[in-house]
């Protein structure tokens, strides 16, 4: 009975919290209804260009989502997943997200069903939009709840925010980064009220918040760790809260990807590996047969041949020959540096391509204002990994964003909760910078740790609020900023989308 009584203390508690988080609350209906609208247009954009290649049913849905699907280097492995499921996603990079998926498989095999038609890039794009409307929701009450802004600043930021590229990107596009944007902006607008209450995140909290956001991109998983130690802080190291929130949920969660791997991965590479061989004996078969047929064709026409003729036959032939041989080969493009080594994961480091490049114009360049060379291309296929702008004032624009972000961890160097946000931006910086991990095409990654740069921004309004002129000049830049990115954005986005 006490056990019983417990469970529904749990259930009832987190049945509490969720109608907190999901409501909306009255002075964010005009913004959330302002957002929502944006969103499902964004959305849009994609499922329009994308309706007449994606919704026919087929038997081969991923080789047709992975060879039509191109917008940057974003992976249509959800739209896949979501049309014959699989564990189609790396399971050692994302080991629950195909089973988060499986209700949404579901409902597609019923609406299949009943429309005739695939209705996979619908569903993803309902998912898409819920977590880019929630995700904004999280943001807005991180700025006007924890960091203390008031209501027009806190939307002027999260605007501004939602006006970068690959924030913008990630909500219209069939990945993962929005979920994880999502989960990450959830886990610090809880972990700063129960800074600012100075109460504790549960076992209960923890081991939820990591399941979720390690499940869905593992090395994410370290930052509800992060939440844990600035919350928590040493109590964390109680056995029981060790075990239970921390140990526990880590090693559920890689058996999770193991036996995925073992039981569902492996079986279904074997068997790919197996179907390919045969296809490629059958080929060679077949090219040693027509091999052997025009050499029978041709020793009977060069039979019939004069010995004028055989002459004038070798020359064009040597003349072939020699002009194959002078023709020069295309030169290799190094898609990415050299790794620290070949394993399992340090295979995915890279130890030589130049930093500063990558900081300049991937990421806080691309990631924020694209590029019109090259225009969200891939770069594993003819992206090169550093693209200039054309225009100076592209280097502007950034310059003054690092430079409002570089203030703004100084005006909020007294806050907590700010260092448990640079902690996420600190963890990302190591693995994309410091190991290399993603460098060759790190704007992909931003949103999950771009969404720093407006919080700090935050603590700069907030110094700025006691000064009129310059909190005005201030909201001033700010909003001319997020009018120039929202323009320059979405119209590269519709003219590559449509115009190329």
């Amino acid at each position: 009975m006490p056990a019983n009584n417990k469970l529904s203390e749990i259930f009832r508690s987190l049945s509490g919290v969720f109608r907190s988080l999901f409501r909306i609350k009255r002075e964010e209906r005009c913004l959330a209804s302002f957002l929502l609208i944006v969103f499902l247009a964004l959305d849009a954009l994609v499922v329009c260009k994308y309706y007449d290649v994606f919704t026919p049913q087929t038997r081969h849905y991923w080789h047709l989502f992975i060879s039509k699907f191109h917008i940057s280097g974003f992976d249509p492995i959800t739209y896949s997943v979501v049309s014959d499921w699989t564990a189609g996603y790396n399971v050692y990079r994302h080991p629950l997200l195909a089973f988060f998926m499986y209700v949404p498989y579901l409902i597609n095999q019923a609406l299949m069903w009943i429309t005739g038609i695939n209705c996979a890039i619908f569903i993803v794009s309902a998912i898409q939009t819920f977590c880019a409307f929630y995700a904004s929701m999280f943001l807005y009450r991180i700025f006007r709840e924890i960091v203390g802004v008031s209501r027009t600043d806190s939307s002027l930021l999260t605007i501004f925010f939602f006006g970068f590229s690959f924030v913008m990107l990630s909500a219209m596009v069939p990945d993962h980064f929005i979920i994880s944007m999502m989960l990450l902006l959830l886990a610090l607008y809880v972990s700063g009220k129960l800074i600012l209450k100075r109460r504790s995140l549960t076992i209960w909290q923890s081991a939820l918040y990591f399941f979720l956001t390690a499940g869905t991109s593992l090395n994410n998983g370290l930052k509800i760790y992060l939440s844990m130690l600035f919350v928590n802080g040493k109590r964390i190291f109680r056995p029981k809260y060790l075990f239970f929130a921390i140990l526990l949920p880590a090693a559920l969660t890689w058996g999770a990807a193991r036996m995925s791997y073992d039981h569902i991965v492996w079986p279904r590479d074997v068997a790919a590996k197996a179907a390919r061989a045969k296809a490629k004996a059958a080929k060679q078969k077949k090219q040693e047969e027509e091999k052997l047929r025009k050499q029978h064709d041709d020793s009977v026409r060069i039979a019939s041949f004069t010995a004028y003729q055989l002459d004038s036959l070798s020359a064009d032939s040597a003349r072939r020959d020699s002009i194959a041989k002078a023709k020069p080969k295309p030169a290799h493009r190094r898609k990415n540096g050299k790794p620290i080594s070949n394993g399992e994961f340090l295979s995915w480091t890279d130890v030589t391509t130049s930093r500063t490049e990558s900081v300049v114009e991937n990421l806080f360049g691309e990631g924020i204002q694209l590029h019109e060379d090259h225009l969200l291309g891939d770069v594993l296929k003819s992206r090169p990994m550093i693209v200039n702008y054309r225009h100076a004032f592209n280097y502007i624009i950034e310059a003054v964003i690092v430079l409002l972000f570089i203030a703004g961890i100084w005006c909020g160097r007294r806050s907590r909760f700010m260092w448990l946000a640079m902690s996420y931006f600190a963890l990302d910086m190591a693995l994309h910078v410091g190991l290399g991990f993603g460098i060759n095409e790190v704007y992909i990654m931003s949103a999950h740790w771009i969404y720093v740069m407006p919080i700090t921004m935050a603590f700069l309004m907030k110094a700025m609020a006691g000064h009129r002129r310059q909190a005005l000049a201030l909201k001033t830049l700010v909003a001319l900023l997020a009018a120039y990115l929202w323009i320059w954005n979405v119209s590269l986005i519709v003219r590559y989308l449509y115009f190329t």
